[in-house]
C-alpha cells in the first residue's frame, strides 16, 4: 500500500531563493494589509491581514451556534450566541500581528506563508469579556490550562486536528480578552471567524482562535500541535524552544510618494515630505520612541499620544527630500527598553521577525 503523503509527509527543509509552488499557493489564500492603509487608525475590514491554517468553515445558521465550557469548571455550561449577546458588551480597539510576519526576510527561511511585513492590522472588536464567562463557570483549583477549540480542521505535520490553543488560567482571566462577534461594527466576516472568535490583545494572532465552539479546562499542560509543535522559537530542530506569546516591538512606514507597479519602489518629488507610520508592542507595553533612518542616519520622529497600549500609535517626521536614491527606515522602542534590531533575528520557523522596515525611494 502506498504511503499517504499527507499523513506521512517528507520532512521540510529550509530554503533560499525563489518561492515554491506551495508557498505561492499559501500566499494566494492569505493576504497582508495594504501598507498605504496604515494611514488609517482603524484598518478597513477588507484590508486587515488574514491567516487561516485550514479551510474557512461554512456556518449557515449562527442561531444554532453554541459555546461549551467543560472540564475542570465548577459549573460546566453551554451558552448560545443569543445568551452571549445578552451579556455585558464592550468594544476594544486591538492591533493583531501574525507571528510569522517578516518570515521571507529571514534566510534560510522555513517553507510556509511567505509574509513580507504586511501581516498586521488594527480593528474594533465587539463582544463580551471572556473573564465574565470563566468566572461564571468557576475555574477549579485543579485546572492548569484553558484550551480554546475552533471548528476549523485539517492536517499539519501529518497530524489531523482542529485548530486549538491554550492559555494559563491567569492569562485567560485578563480583562482585555474578548469573545468577539463583530469586527469594525459588522458581524465577523466568515474568514475572520464568524460567528464567534477569541481576541487576545498583546499576543501574536495565533492566540486569537477563530470559529470558537469549545472552551476546555484541563489539569495538564496542553500538547496540541498548534501549541507545542509550532509557534515555538527554536534555533535548531531539536531545540525544545520557547513558546511564542506576546508581540515584539515593531514599526512600519507608510510608503511615501507613488509606487513602481512591479517593484513597489517609491518615487517622490524634491522638497518637504511628511513621513508617517505605525508602531506597537506586545503585552500592553507602550511605545516611547520612534526613529527614522535617512540613508543610515537616525533621527527622532514625533510619536502621537495613544492611551490604549493594545492599539498601534501613529508617528510622523518631516523629511527634506533631495534628488537621488534614498533608503528610508524606521525603528521603535517600547517602555521596557526593547528596540527593533537592524538585522532579522533568526528562528527555525521565521517567527517574531521585528527587524527595521526599510523602503527604497527615488527623488526626481
Amino acid at each position: 500500500m502506498a504511503t499517504n503523503p499527507i499523513l506521512h509527509p517528507q520532512a521540510r527543509q529550509h530554503a533560499h531563493g525563489e518561492f515554491s509552488h506551495e508557498e505561492l499557493a499559501l500566499a494566494n489564500r492569505n493576504c497582508g494589509t495594504l501598507l498605504e492603509t496604515l494611514q488609517h487608525d482603524i484598518t478597513p475590514t477588507g484590508a486587515h491581514y488574514l491567516l487561516n491554517h485550514f479551510d474557512v468553515p461554512a456556518v449557515d445558521n449562527a442561531q444554532n451556534w453554541s459555546l461549551t465550557l467543560d472540564g475542570h469548571f465548577t459549573e460546566p455550561v453551554t451558552v448560545s450566541l443569543a445568551e452571549l449577546h445578552a451579556m455585558p458588551v464592550t468594544t476594544k480597539t486591538v492591533t493583531l500581528e501574525c507571528a510569522g510576519n517578516g518570515r521571507r526576510h529571514v534566510s534560510p527561511r522555513w517553507p510556509s506563508q511567505p509574509w513580507g511585513v504586511e501581516a498586521v492590522g488594527t480593528a474594533q472588536w465587539t463582544g463580551t469579556p471572556l473573564r465574565n464567562l470563566l468566572l461564571h463557570a468557576g475555574i477549579r483549583d485543579t485546572c492548569r490550562e484553558i484550551v480554546f477549540h475552533g471548528i476549523d480542521r485539517g492536517v499539519d505535520g501529518g497530524q489531523v486536528h482542529n485548530f486549538a490553543r491554550s492559555l494559563t488560567p491567569e492569562d485567560a482571566l485578563h480583562e482585555e480578552i474578548l469573545l468577539a462577534w463583530k469586527m469594525n461594527g459588522i458581524d465577523l466576516p466568515p474568514q475572520h471567524g464568524y460567528p464567534l472568535r477569541l481576541v487576545v490583545p498583546g499576543w501574536y494572532g495565533m492566540a486569537s482562535v477563530k470559529w470558537l465552539s469549545h472552551i476546555e479546562a484541563i489539569d495538564y499542560c496542553f500538547d496540541g500541535y498548534q501549541q507545542t509543535k509550532t509557534y515555538v522559537y527554536r534555533q535548531s530542530p531539536d531545540d525544545s524552544g520557547t513558546p511564542v506569546t506576546h508581540m515584539r516591538v515593531k514599526s512600519l512606514l507608510v510608503p511615501p510618494g507613488i509606487p513602481d507597479w512591479s517593484s513597489r519602489k517609491r518615487l517622490v518629488e524634491p522638497g518637504l515630505v511628511t513621513l508617517q507610520g505605525r508602531a506597537w508592542s506586545g503585552a500592553g507595553v507602550p511605545i516611547t520612541r520612534v526613529e527614522v533612518g535617512l540613508d543610515g542616519t537616525w533621527q527622532d520622529a514625533t510619536v502621537d499620544q495613544c492611551d490604549n497600549p493594545y492599539h498601534w500609535c501613529n508617528w510622523h517626521f518631516d523629511w527634506q527630500a533631495s534628488i537621488g536614491q534614498h533608503l528610508l527606515s524606521c525603528r521603535a522602542t517600547d517602555a521596557n527598553g526593547h528596540t527593533q534590531p537592524l538585522q532579522a533575528p533568526w528562528d527555525t520557523a521565521g517567527f517574531g521577525n521585528n527587524s527595521v522596515h526599510a523602503v527604497e525611494v527615488w527623488c526626481a
